[in-house]
């Protein structure tokens, strides 16, 4: 059930095989997607607040792989927050929790290669639910929590009220519900495909 071994529950297929200076270039063009994403595409209304940080760090991880995803998560969040930190202070958490989105839809989609039609919907659920669980609500909503109301608001009533007065189930959702339309066509356009090396020579040697 493993897919390309121990390496691929860490890096995609496409950062398995290609070469160091492609790698690279991957990785710095999701980064610049993530900023961009993170500086101009967050929208309100009234105290509900909408990104799409969530799809673009699940198709980080999704096209990287969780290393890679990770990596280009956590740059893109610190890179945007220093051309555009609206003069707020810097939260390390949040670049965390992107990343973790990365990490975790990465390794159930690139390291897991299960056999039947439409698996692919059943790893995007998973690491739906998890990324919920471990990024929204056990890294955002708890560092928010300790930051701002440590002893004034019990854990599970703040939870609730970032959750539903704050709106940010309502963005997960949407995220995800973009993740299951959008992840599954852009792994089929293959737009990161690189040739591993058996192929590469199988093909210089026809010629």
């Amino acid at each position: 059930m493993l897919k390309n071994g121990v390496k691929g529950l860490f890096f995609s297929k496409v950062m398995l095989y290609a070469p160091y200076t492609k790698r690279i270039a991957y990785v710095a063009v999701m980064t610049a997607l993530l900023v961009v994403c993170n500086m101009f595409f967050e929208f309100k209304f009234a105290d509900v607040q909408f990104s799409l940080t969530i799809a673009m760090s699940a198709l980080a991880g999704a096209l990287l792989g969780a290393g890679f995803g990770f990596v280009a998560c956590f740059i893109g969040d610190l890179v945007g927050f220093l051309f555009n930190s609206g003069g707020f202070m810097y939260m390390p958490w949040i670049g965390i929790a992107m990343g973790m989105v990365a990490f975790i839809f990465g390794l159930l989609i690139n390291g897991f290669d299960f056999k039947f039609k439409g698996s692919i919907y059943l790893q995007l659920g998973l690491a739906s639910l998890l990324t919920f669980i471990v990024c929204t609500v056990g890294i955002n909503t708890t560092a928010f929590w300790i930051l701002y109301n440590t002893k004034a608001v019990p854990y599970f009533s703040y939870l609730s009220i970032r959750l539903f007065v704050s709106g940010q189930i309502w963005n997960s959702l949407l995220n995800y519900a973009l993740c299951f339309v959008f992840i599954p066509l852009v792994l089929k356009l293959n737009i990161f495909e690189t040739k591993t090396a058996t192929e590469e020579k199988e093909e210089q040697t026809e010629e």
